[in-house]
């Protein structure tokens, strides 16, 4: 069986300065090297700012957060080890706010929601699940319709808490799952192999120069994300 080969699009560099670095991932990169071998974006980013700046060797790149593979949108990288130390904590004491756009299968009636599931992750098939066992972690998402299309309709997705594949599980849990994620009930893959959620936006406090930072990555360039945004701009509720 031949696979097909997907050519990546090359991240985007969103904002940056001497300790923070943002980008865009495009959907199907890595954001750290794993037994594939593939090229990810750590590796990108270390050539990139070694290049730029006239650095020798790699430059030093920390990763405070990830994206999973399939899912396109804002990656904030430290630059130094006082940032990646600080933006770690950032993230432990859940002190930001990201914001997701997500484009779901149907049509979803609630035109907001507050969803409270609690989540296990099987460690054999890479899945996380719904489930009542003692062990299961609370997941607490809120949502908003922005636009609603013939088949398709396009939430906005704020985070409360950080579980592995959280946004994946709970939209399918309430029957819309991700256009293109075969892995949680999508009823067919993308072309370029990613799935229809983005990571649109973060708030946060610059954890060094204690400035007020509001990071955005621009939606993917696709057909259906921009019809549904066009719709969400006509209706007064885009972002």
């Amino acid at each position: 069986m031949i696979k097909k080969v997907i050519k990546l699009k090359e991240p985007l560099i969103l904002w940056e300065d001497n300790h923070l670095l943002a980008v865009s991932k495009p959907a199907g990169m890595l954001v750290q090297g794993d037994i594939t071998g593939d090229r990810c974006l750590k590796d990108w980013a270390e050539e990139d700012v070694a290049k730029r700046f006239k650095k020798p060797g790699k430059a030093f790149i920390g990763l405070p957060h990830r994206l999973d593979r399939p899912t396109s949108g804002l990656v904030v990288l430290a630059k130094t080890s006082k940032a990646l130390t600080r933006m770690n904590a950032l993230f432990a004491g859940r002190e930001l706010q990201k914001t997701y756009w997500a484009i779901v299968e149907g049509t979803v009636a609630e035109p907001h929601q507050r969803l409270v599931h609690r989540l296990i992750r099987d460690g054999k098939t890479k899945k996380s699940f719904v489930s009542q066992k003692a062990e299961a972690q609370e997941a607490i998402l809120s949502y908003r319709v922005m636009a609603i299309g013939d088949r398709y309709t396009l939430l906005e997705v704020d985070l409360e808490t950080g579980r592995h594949h959280q946004i994946r599980v709970q939209l399918q849990a309430i029957g819309h799952p991700i256009k293109g994620d075969l892995k949680y009930g999508a009823k067919r893959s993308n072309p370029d192999g990613g799935i229809c959620l983005h990571a649109r936006g973060m708030e946060l406090i610059h954890p060094v120069s204690q400035e007020a930072l509001r990071l955005e990555a621009p939606a993917p360039k696709d057909p259906l994300w921009d019809a549904l945004i066009h719709s969400a701009g006509q209706h007064g509720s885009f972002f």
